[in-house]
């Protein structure tokens, strides 16, 4: 029997742009992640394998370092497929996003969490193309639906911002407590 050469591979043969970078960071990272773990973590005597401190980190790091070993393996000696220098720069762009949810976290002290929440989810709609009346309408709809989740409904303390000290007394203890 002939395999049909447009059908997809569960194994595909050659390699994707950017595999092997990805295999080796991935085995950069958690080694030096391992070799820090002696004094990042402890093993506490007299305590079951389970609630060792030091365990459940030890094993994924030691799952990550195994898996990208594997990877790195297997895709070693396959062909080149270029782009990888390309690829590499889309993982860098992405780090864009994580400086965008630094700032989020930075500003819920500053102008508390229903503030933040709420320019974060419609900065973020904005930045992604989303500029309807309707998708900023779902942008602010969301955010009060995760503040009101997370704050009142699960009473997660979160600090409040310091721009709800401006607020008259009754109205910031509640600002404080639910927003």
């Amino acid at each position: 029997m002939q395999e049909d050469p447009d059908a997809p591979h569960v194994f595909p043969i050659g390699r994707k742009p950017g595999e092997l970078l990805f295999a080796a960071l991935i085995l950069l990272f958690s080694g030096l992640l391992l070799a820090q773990i002696g004094w990042q973590t402890t093993w506490l005597p007299k305590k079951a394998l389970a609630a060792q401190p030091r365990l459940w980190p030890a094993i994924s790091l030691g799952g990550m370092a195994l898996f990208g070993l594997l990877l790195w393996l297997k895709t070693r000696n396959i062909t080149r497929t270029p782009g990888r220098w390309r690829e590499a720069l889309c993982w860098v762009k992405s780090l864009e996003f994580v400086g965008w949810y630094v700032l989020y976290v930075a500003a819920i002290p500053v102008i508390g969490y229903l503030l933040a929440t709420i320019a974060f989810c419609l900065f973020m709609a904005v930045r992604l193309g989303y500029r309807s009346r309707q998708a900023i309408l779902s942008a602010i709809g969301f955010a009060l639906f995760v503040v009101l989740t997370f704050k009142t409904g699960f009473n997660v303390k979160i600090p409040g911002g310091a721009l709800y000290e401006l607020a008259p007394e009754d109205l910031r203890y509640i600002l404080i407590r639910y927003f």
